[in-house]
């Protein structure tokens, strides 16, 4: 039975999904919700999912949708693609039910597939309330009770620092130079450089002690 990996492009949901193929058959799911960014997103999945780290043992990639846009704002910086500012803590750019979401989503397309393991990506430190072990404990066991299919959902690098998940990725030889972690990026795709996802990418290299092949629109601010 395949694992299902729920797939953004971003750099942990890829080394992930490398990482869970050492020992399972991967079905990568991108869960759209109509966020600003998410174009750019599968376009990065795209080249990503070429590279030969994946070859031979990540299907094709699923695309689903479950849209927040009758949820957020129209005003809201995730729909308008306007992110706070570089130095803006998480807790401040929090997505209401983000975890819930794409869970849901992602259990209803494992039972389909007969996928038994959901493996998502949040890391040590994540402060929101959707990625609390107690969470996915219980989402496990909604999941598989509701589409009476039993589900696990795993978090293998819930204990790791995104320093930890980018060595991780050197050693299972991922591009990482083509996941995108960004909340405005610019046309190619590439990053822009100044929000705050972008800084915690340029901290987390340089705390692993890797080279950062990135491709930045802009300049760090600071």
């Amino acid at each position: 039975m395949p694992t299902l990996v729920l797939l953004s492009g971003g750099l942990d949901s890829a080394v992930l999904a490398a990482h869970e193929a050492q020992t399972s058959r991967v079905l990568p799911v991108y869960v759209s919700v109509g966020l600003a960014w998410e174009s750019a997103e599968q376009a990065m999945v795209e080249r990503l999912l070429r590279a030969p780290a994946f070859a031979g043992k990540v299907d094709e990639l699923v695309r689903v949708e479950f849209t927040m846009r009758d949820i957020y704002a129209p005003t809201h910086w995730a729909i308008t693609g306007t992110p706070p500012a570089y130095d803006t803590p998480d807790e401040d750019v929090f997505l209401t039910g983000r975890n819930l979401v794409l869970l849901t989503k992602a259990g209803i397309v494992a039972s389909q597939h007969r996928a038994q393991r959901i493996a998502l990506g949040p890391l040590a430190g994540n402060p929101f309330p959707d990625a609390r072990r107690e969470f996915f404990s219980s989402m496990s066991e909604s999941l598989s009770l509701g589409l009476d299919h039993s589900v696990t959902i795993a978090t293998p690098f819930l204990d790791w620092h995104k320093e930890d998940v980018i060595r991780r990725g050197v050693e299972l030889n991922v591009p990482l130079e083509l996941t995108l972690s960004c909340m405005n990026p610019a046309a190619g795709p590439q990053h822009c450089g100044l929000c705050s996802k972008c800084r915690e990418r340029r901290d987390a290299f340089e705390a692993a002690g890797v080279s950062d092949l990135t491709a930045y629109a802009n300049r760090s601010p600071r």
